[in-house]
């Protein structure tokens, strides 16, 4: 660690970026540096049964440096973006009794925001309103959703997941029930009062570059045992943290609906999908300095002039 007097300040550094990126190996690395732990930001990562599916840290880097919400939910208990930007924060506030610095990584982009800006309530909808969308889906299609979505709220259709109906009704029902935008109930100023200061790292990678990493790491996925562990669990399929990608593809398969080899190009796809929609949002939210993920150097210099600056101001 560089040779610093933090005992008046903490440190919160971000490390984000799409799917396949690095954050992972740098998050383990920048941990060592700065005598650190990692809080991670993955909606998936954090359920007990999905690991090979959502690119877990494997034993061996979890051995090295302490994680926190990795494993700590069951698929059967949801764990909404609410319960996330509570427990953290009060995660936090314990750590940084006894440390400095902190390193928290993901590429879920509204943990992320939910840990540095809060949440607004979102307005109660009832079922009979969603209903009305799930009847527009099921007359119209999904197309038409998205149209309508886009129409209501561009910013909320430019990144949400294209392919997830649910989260579409949803964000209609609530601009149904509120009059106003889904993005409008997303805080879109940063809280001056966290009692630390965050330094955000946004990783990115030529789209060639990161596309063939995407398409290399389902492979290994699959042969280190995604079909088994998507099999296992197939009997909750209809779990909402089960519509994550790499899963319903390969339900898809197991129902005869196409071949292995489909349901691999699908994954590789919605992968590379999903990696852009991740794009957008960092794109749209936060203060990022942009790195290569093999920039280590660079990257410590850059945080470690931060730090400098707050502890001698």
């Amino acid at each position: 660690m560089s040779n610093l007097n933090l005992s008046n300040n903490k440190f919160l550094i971000i490390v984000a970026g799409p799917t396949a990126v690095g954050k992972t190996r740098l998050s383990i690395n920048l941990a060592k540096h700065y005598q650190s732990e990692i809080f991670s930001a993955d909606s998936r990562q954090l359920y007990r049964q999905m690991s090979i599916g959502t690119a877990k840290p494997s034993e061996e880097e979890l051995s090295q440096v302490k994680h926190h919400f990795i494993d700590m939910a069951d698929i059967s208990s949801p764990y909404t973006v609410g319960h996330y930007a509570e427990d953290i924060r009060k995660t936090l506030a314990i750590y940084f009794q006894q440390h400095d610095v902190a390193v928290v990584t993901g590429g879920t982009g509204l943990y992320l925001r939910a840990l540095l800006e809060g949440l607004d309530e979102f307005p109660d909808v009832t079922p009979d309103i969603y209903d009305i969308y799930q009847q527009k889906l099921d007359i119209y299609g999904l197309d038409w959703l998205l149209n309508l979505l886009k129409e209501l709220d561009p910013d909320y259709y430019d990144v949400v997941d294209k392919s997830n109906p649910r989260r579409i009704i949803r964000a209609l029902g609530v601009i149904h029930v509120s009059g106003k935008p889904y993005t409008s109930f997303i805080n879109t100023t940063r809280n001056d009062t966290l009692p630390y200061h965050v330094i955000e790292i946004l990783l990115e990678i030529p789209r060639q570059e990161l596309y063939e990493r995407i398409d290399k790491r389902v492979e290994e996925m699959l042969t280190a045992g995604l079909i088994e562990e998507a099999r296992n669990l197939y009997p909750y399929k209809g779990l909402r943290a089960l519509e994550t990608v790499g899963y319903q593809e390969l339900f898809t398969y197991f129902e005869g609906a196409c071949t292995l080899d489909d349901a691999t190009a699908l994954i590789q796809q919605n992968s590379r999908r999903y990696a852009k929609r991740q794009m957008t949002w960092f794109r749209k939210y936060g203060n990022w300095q942009i790195f290569h993920p093999a920039h280590f150097n660079a990257i410590v210099k850059y945080i470690d002039s931060i730090i400098s600056g707050r502890v001698s101001s």
